[in-house]
């Protein structure tokens, strides 16, 4: 079964970063891995804040944050990273880790728990 395990958040100042990082179990962030970051403030939709469909292809971003958070992977950590820099207290969510693979080994959509960022003098 995988498992994506989110660690990194808390309670930062405005102008602050933070880094998220998304753990797997069960399988391996390949190459092929398409990762996602999503975030979702209270009383809100979850929307989608950064996407990477492999690691040979540049990462989107959400226009809120195109800039500011970078999007990478460590394959041999078997872990991706949102790096969120410059943060304002919009970026307040929980924030979620996403992953499946369409080609070789297919597995996923598996979602995280979770990882709560407040942004907050």
């Amino acid at each position: 079964q995988v498992q994506l395990v989110e660690s990194g958040g808390g309670l930062v100042q405005p102008g602050g970063s933070l880094r998220l990082s998304c753990a797997a179990s069960g399988r391996t962030f390949s190459r092929l891995t398409t990762v996602r970051w999503y975030r979702q403030a209270p009383g809100k939709e979850r929307e989608l804040v950064a996407s990477s469909a492999s690691a040979s292809t540049e990462s989107d971003y959400a226009d809120s944050v195109k800039g500011r958070f970078t999007l990478s992977r460590d394959i041999a950590e078997n872990r991706v990273y949102l790096q969120m820099n410059s943060l304002y207290p919009d970026d307040t969510a929980v924030y979620y880790c996403y992953a499946l693979q369409r080609t070789a080994i297919v597995w996923g959509p598996v979602w995280g728990q979770g990882t709560q960022v407040t942004v907050s003098s």
